[in-house]
C-alpha cells in the first residue's frame, strides 16, 4: 500500500481503521463482563474520537481536568466523571454552571474532608445536587484514601450527610500497572484492584452506607485482567491509541497502535539520524506516572517501511526541537521521513494541534485537540 502524507513535520499521523479496532476491542471487553466503559478522554482531547467511542456503546467519558470537561459538556456530551480531586471554587463553579446548562449528568471524586465541604458549598450555591465518589488508593499511591485509613469511614458519612451530595461508590486507578515487568503481573495489580475495591465496599456497607457503583481503570488492567467480579465500570483511556507501554508488556501487537509521529530527517552525523521531533512533540516520558522501562522516546522507521523490524530505530536522545536517531547502519537521505512510534501517546496527543487521519494510506481529513492544553 502506497503512501500519501503530505503534511508538514512533525505531525500526528492517526490509523483510523486501528483506532476504530481498539474502541470495539475494549467496548467488546465491557461489554462481555457486563460493565459500563466510561473511557478517559485525556489520552485523545479530541470530539470527534469521544463520539465515536459513545458510538460503540461507552456510556459517557472521563476527564482530568475541569476546562478539559467543559470542551466535551459544551460538545453534547452527556455524562462526565471528572477523576481528579476539586478543591478550588471558581473551577467547580465553571464546572457545574455548563452542566446545568448543557443538561449534563456531573460526578466527581474526592478523598478529603476539604474537598467534600469544597464540592458541598458550591453545589449549595448553585442549588444543585451532584454525584460523588469516593477515591481509592489501589497501590499508585497518588490520590485517594487506602483501605485502612481510619477516617473512611467518618468522610462517607460525612458525604451521605450533605444534602448537596449523593454517594455514588468508590474510584480507583491502579496506574502501576503500567510499571508492571510483564502481563502476569500487570494482570495480579488488577486482580488486587479489584479484591481492594471489595474490602472497601464491604466495610462501607457493613457501616450501613450503600455503594451503588465501583469504577476501576487503566488499560493494561483492561486488557490483562481475567473478571471484573463486583466491578460496575471501567475507565481506560490510552486503549483508542495503544503505544509502546502496552507493547512492552505483551498486552498487544504492534498493528494495533494507532497513533504514530511523522518527522523528517534534517541533518545526520555519524552516530544519528537528525529529525524535526523533540521534547516539544514526543516528550521526554519513558513511562507513565514518571516510571521508566523503555528504551529512549520512541521507535522510529522510514516512512515506507514503518513497523518493519529490519528496518526499526531507536529515538536516543530529545532535545526541545530535535530528536537523535539511532542510525543502526542504515543510509536516509536529509528530507526522508520517518514515522515514530512514542512511549506515551497521551502526551504526545496535547502537544500538537491535529491529528491527520489516515485511512488507506492517504489523510483524508484533520482533527482538531479541541481540549488541547486544558490543564485547569
Amino acid at each position: 500500500m502506497g503512501l500519501n502524507l503530505d503534511v508538514e513535520t512533525p505531525h500526528i499521523l492517526l490509523d483510523y481503521e486501528r483506532m476504530q479496532a481498539n474502541i470495539r476491542l475494549i467496548q467488546n471487553i465491557a461489554d462481555a463482563r457486563g460493565v459500563n466503559l466510561r473511557p478517559h478522554i485525556k489520552t485523545h482531547k479530541c470530539l470527534e474520537i469521544a463520539q465515536r467511542q459513545i458510538d460503540a456503546g461507552a456510556v459517557g467519558i472521563t476527564a482530568s481536568k475541569v476546562d478539559e470537561a467543559l470542551v466535551f459538556i459544551k460538545n453534547g456530551i452527556r455524562s462526565v466523571t471528572v477523576a481528579y480531586p476539586l478543591v478550588v471554587a471558581s473551577k467547580l463553579d465553571r464546572l457545574i454552571t455548563a452542566a446545568h446548562a448543557y443538561n449534563a449528568d456531573l460526578r466527581l471524586i474526592v478523598d478529603s474532608r476539604t474537598g467534600v465541604n469544597t464540592i458541598a458549598a458550591a453545589a449549595e450555591k448553585h442549588q444543585k445536587q451532584v454525584d460523588v465518589f469516593l477515591k481509592i488508593d489501589v497501590g499508585l499511591h497518588r490520590c485517594g484514601l487506602t483501605e485502612g485509613d481510619p477516617h473512611m469511614v467518618g468522610l462517607v458519612q460525612n458525604i451521605v450527610q450533605e444534602p448537596t451530595l449523593n454517594f455514588v461508590g468508590l474510584l480507583s486507578h491502579a496506574g502501576h500497572t503500567y510499571g508492571a515487568e510483564d502481563m502476569g503481573a500487570a494482570r495480579k495489580i488488577a486482580q488486587e484492584e479489584c479484591e481492594t475495591m471489595m474490602r472497601v465496599r464491604a466495610k462501607l456497607e457493613g457501616a450501613g452506607i450503600d455503594v451503588a457503583e465501583v469504577s476501576v481503570g487503566s488499560t493494561p488492567g483492561t486488557l490483562a485482567s481475567d473478571s471484573y467480579d463486583g466491578i460496575t465500570e471501567i475507565r481506560p483511556g490510552n486503549y483508542v491509541f495503544m503505544d509502546r507501554m502496552p507493547l512492552r508488556l505483551k498486552l498487544i501487537e504492534p498493528n494495533q497502535i494507532a497513533l504514530s509521529v511523522l518527522a523528517t530527517v534534517v541533518s545526520q552525523n555519524s552516530d544519528y539520524f537528525i529529525i524535526d521531533a523533540g521534547s516539544k512533540t514526543l516528550s521526554s516520558d519513558q513511562g507513565a506516572h514518571g516510571m521508566s522501562g523503555m528504551e529512549g522516546f520512541g521507535l522510529a522507521y522510514p516512512a515506507d517501511r514503518f513497523e518493519n523490524r529490519d528496518y526499526e530505530m531507536i529515538v536516543a536522545k530529545l532535545s526541545e526541537e530535535h530528536g537523535f536517531v539511532t542510525r543502526k547502519c542504515l543510509d536516509l537521505e536529509i528530507g526522508a521521513n520517518l514515522r515514530i512510534v512514542p512511549n506515551h501517546a497521551c502526551v504526545v496527543a496535547n502537544l500538537l494541534d491535529t491529528y491527520a487521519v489516515l485511512k488507506d494510506g492517504h489523510i483524508t481529513e484533520q482533527w482538531d485537540i479541541a481540549a488541547r492544553g486544558c490543564v485547569h
